[in-house]
């Protein structure tokens, strides 16, 4: 077992148990009543009252290193100093004197630009999840281990004093940027450290010019085709990056910087709601020793209700990478040669596929659009668009066109390829229309990587402003075109013209970007 002497910070805590193996790890949390065993041998645990993250208590410290690096407003709130001051002095003294987990490792499978981090923390579960998703270190590596950011974690301390302090809750996320610090408290989910250290990596590497992405990655089995899938949640991300053809990368974050892409986490952090093994197989799979699985229903058998949505919706697995047999090891690979942007268009107005420029792909990244549909939550009663910057602005703590900028570059530098591919509805909007076929999308991809979109038999479309191809393999116009697919033309342009509006609207955020970065006339046109 694992200890470290002493960290200076806790002067009263005797036992610090560092990195423990997945072994020990079970015995923690048994020993502390932490968690239940599942009849698949994963670990089952509760994560209270908070079964999501608390995108409200999340702030960033106002200090002069970053003050103006940093995109303020309601996904990235200032807290002055003082503040964090004297919450961060709360945790340590909330943790001193306690038995504490220490995880070292690092965020980012290459390791000339990864960040060391680590991530202190009251209970063994949460030491279990950080074991899971971040990069566990080799052996040698916690010799001479010096962090570049760490997470306190005091997740059952709640501040009393928000109002005082100017804060939305008890709930506390704050990130000083200067001191690469930050302090977690009143919340137990653990989502919030590993999107903590997603931000914090959104902030890091761009300004070393390193562009780090919300996306799933997969590459060719001869390694030298690496493709990107970003998107929304529902879109298929997940899904359609698991190929059995082509081994993964990573299923929710990746860097991309001189020498290719990279993946940031050495785990994976998977949906848990309605799984069932025929329709997600290799998730089904990885739920097993060593995985650990959050706020599910599970019988006294031990047996897990994945239907179940009585705790929360937000059921989650996290599991080790070497759970995925298909996988890369190490989570690295060349530049992308395919980008792929996924929609679930619920208008029915956007094609199957077209075929984007360096600059039309930064417009679409910027849009990050995909569309809920009626009845997914109280008051939706026809499709609604849903915009989120770079497809996961709640972790982009820097302008969203910095972001672009550096995808464009690299894009044109490196000549990848980028698509938009839709895995919403055709024929109408959803109620009237139908859902893609999962086989017309996977053919659509597969298309894409042998090279079945590489030819001139495009039609643009004025509204949309997007290349459309006339023919696929084994698909024609009756399937590429979408006016094609609707019964009633007339309709198909009205919604046409209707979703061009959207997408316009949303963009009028970034007219402050300047004219170096006009990308409006790549989007669509009214």
């Amino acid at each position: 077992m694992k200890t470290l002497q002493k960290l200076t910070e806790f002067p009263h805590s005797t036992t610090l148990f560092r990195n423990l193996t997945y072994d020990e790890i079970f015995e923690h949390e048994k020993r502390n009543g932490e968690t239940v065993l599942t009849a698949q041998g994963a670990m089952a645990v509760d994560t209270g009252i908070y079964t999501g993250r608390s995108p409200k208590d999340k702030y960033f410290v106002e200090e002069p290193g970053s003050k103006n690096e940093l995109w303020w407003g309601k996904v990235n709130q200032p807290v002055k100093e003082e503040v964090f001051n004297e919450l961060y002095n709360r945790v340590l003294q909330f943790l001193d004197g306690k038995n504490l987990y220490v995880f070292d490792g690092y965020a980012g499978a290459r390791k000339s630009t990864r960040l060391s981090l680590r991530v202190v923390t009251e209970k063994a579960w949460q030491h279990h999840f950080c074991s899971n998703m971040f990069i566990r270190p080799a052996d040698g590596d916690l010799e001479h281990f010096a962090p570049d950011f760490t997470i306190y974690n005091a997740a059952m301390l709640k501040n009393q004093d928000f109002k005082a302090h100017g804060l939305n809750s008890e709930v506390f996320v704050i990130f000083h940027l200067g001191k690469r610090i930050a302090i977690i408290g009143g919340t137990e989910y653990g989502g919030e450290m590993k999107k903590g250290i997603f931000s914090v990596m959104n902030y890091y590497k761009p300004l070393q010019h390193i562009l780090t992405m919300h996306c799933s990655a997969n590459v060719g089995k001869e390694k030298s085709d690496s493709a990107l899938f970003f998107g929304l949640s529902g879109t298929g991300k997940t899904t359609l990056s698991t190929d059995p053809k082509r081994p993964l990368i990573g299923d929710d974050e990746h860097g991309w910087d001189d020498e290719g892409i990279w993946n940031l986490e050495g785990g994976c952090y998977a949906k848990c709601i309605n799984l069932n093994p025929d329709d997600e197989p290799d998730i089904y799979a990885a739920i097993k020793r060593d995985a650990l699985l959050e706020n599910v229903v599970v019988d006294t058998n031990g047996v897990v209700d994945y239907s179940s949505a009585s705790k929360t919706e937000n059921t989650r697995v996290s599991y080790p990478i070497f759970h995925i047999p298909n996988r890369v090891d190490p989570s690295i690979a060349g530049h992308p040669e395919n980008i792929i942007f996924l929609t679930a268009d619920a208008f029915g107005v956007l094609p199957p596929v077209a075929r984007l420029s360096a600059e039309q792909a930064s417009y679409h990244f910027l849009s990050g659009y995909t569309a809920k549909v009626a009845g997914t939550e109280r008051g939706v009663t026809e499709p609604q668009a849903t915009f989120s910057a770079c497809f996961g602005s709640a972790f982009m703590p820097l302008h969203p066109t910095r972001y672009a900028r550096l995808l464009a570059e690299k894009i044109k530098k490196h000549g990848s390829k980028a698509y938009l591919i839709n895995t919403g509805w055709a024929g109408g909007p959803y109620g009237i229309g139908s859902r893609m076929k999962i086989k017309l999308t996977r053919s659509l991809i597969d298309g894409i990587f042998n090279g079945a979109l590489d030819h001139t038999d495009y039609t643009h479309d004025p509204v949309l402003n997007l290349d459309i191809p006339n023919r696929v393999g084994d698909y024609d116009k009756s399937v590429l075109h979408p006016w094609e697919t609707w019964k009633d033309r007339a309709a198909y342009d009205e919604q046409r013209r209707k979703l061009a509006g959207m997408f316009i609207e949303n963009f009028k955020q970034y007219a402050d970007a300047g004219p170096e970065f006009d990308f409006t006339k790549y989007g669509p046109h009214l």
